[in-house]
């Protein structure tokens, strides 16, 4: 083969060169809330480590470690990891493990849902597990209750897995920064999500039984059980380009849409505080990008939790019942949160 044809042949098929990976944080190289996590899978649903993949599980008694790793592929420096630390034989009827990437509808109307243009979906990314299972790779419209759902096999070793999705001229995204899709990775799940028969083909109504294969491996199946996960590409189009590496600064910005965390102490006091009542300390935070929305703000000072007032996806204001000379009023961390 030519040079001509193997350059011809990475090329994408839609859309631009470069901002192809609709996808956040693919590489798995940013962590703000933590590098692990034990004892996950307590909660419904929750984002433990690695920024932009959270955590569903519902109903199960197994457990995991998770992980940001350095075993990752080659041209890759870091992936996901989950570690089954409890196992389970049992799977009652609506027990999950999910692991979730979410996207708003504005930043998806390159593919044309709902209209006669639609396009296709390509997922492409590398996985390895500790031996060989099948999973599923599951799309799902929020904004029209449809989905549709491709197994994938795991081996011992890292191999790139590329799933194409058709294109869906039924139900178009809403162009606003809510929820409209989210990229689903099924490692467990019960008879109530796998009783039906796999939607595969093409996209439909959204129906619990048909979402996962009956035949589907269980992550929580032994201790044994391990997943990796990196390079994560979703594109238009039916074709799937190399993985689009960008300067970490450039994911960690997008990440900050979602969620900033500060990295402070008692002895690093964050932020500032202004003294125009006597017995008030004011703070306001701008954020370091706007926020896809109005976050959740949790701060703490030395004298307990500021209260807030007059929140934005730009700033936030609050105040702390201090005296001017009170070192009780120094904030000591701030966390804004604007995940969906």
């Amino acid at each position: 083969m030519s040079n001509a044809r193997k350059l011809a042949d990475n090329l994408p098929r839609e859309g631009s060169l470069s901002g192809r990976n609709v996808l956040i944080n693919g590489a798995m190289n940013i962590a703000q809330r933590a590098t692990s996590a034990s004892g996950v899978g307590t909660n419904a649903g929750a984002y433990h480590t690695l920024d932009r993949w959270k955590v569903y599980t519902n109903n199960t008694a197994g457990r995991l470690t998770m992980s940001q790793s350095s075993d990752a592929p080659s041209g890759f420096v870091n992936s996901l990891k989950f570690d089954c630390t409890t196992a389970t034989s049992s799977a009652a009827a609506d027990t999950a493990l999910i692991l979730i990437t979410r996207f708003e509808g504005q930043d998806l109307q390159r593919f044309g849902k709902g209209t006669s243009a639609a396009k296709e979906f390509t997922i492409s990314f590398y996985v390895k597990g500790d031996a060989n299972a099948t999973y599923g790779c599951e799309l799902v419209d929020h904004d029209n209750s449809r989905q549709i759902t491709k197994q994938f096999s795991v081996t011992t070793t890292w191999t790139r897995v590329v799933i194409t999705f058709p294109a869906d001229t039924t139900g178009a995204f809403d162009d606003d920064n809510n929820l409209s899709v989210s990229l689903n990775f099924w490692l467990h799940a019960g008879s109530n999500h796998n009783g039906g028969t796999l939607n595969s083909t093409s996209w439909a109504a959204n129906v619990t039984a048909n979402r996962v294969s009956s035949s589907q491996t269980s992550f929580f199946d032994s201790t044994n059980r391990e997943f990796y996960l990196t390079g994560v590409q979703l594109e238009v189009g039916n074709k799937a380009t190399p993985f689009e590496h960008e300067p970490v600064g450039v994911t960690l910005n997008k990440c900050l849409r979602y969620y900033f965390e500060s990295k402070t102490s008692s002895s690093l006091p964050y932020d500032y505080a202004t003294q125009y009542i006597s017995t008030h300390r004011f703070y306001k935070h701008w954020y370091n990008v706007p926020m896809r929305a109005t976050p959740t703000v949790t701060t703490t000072s030395e004298g307990g939790a500021p209260s807030h007032y007059n929140p934005n996806e730009y700033h936030w204001k609050g105040y702390v019942a201090a005296a001017a000379s009170a070192s009780s009023a120094r904030l000591t961390s701030f966390v804004a949160d604007a995940e969906f």
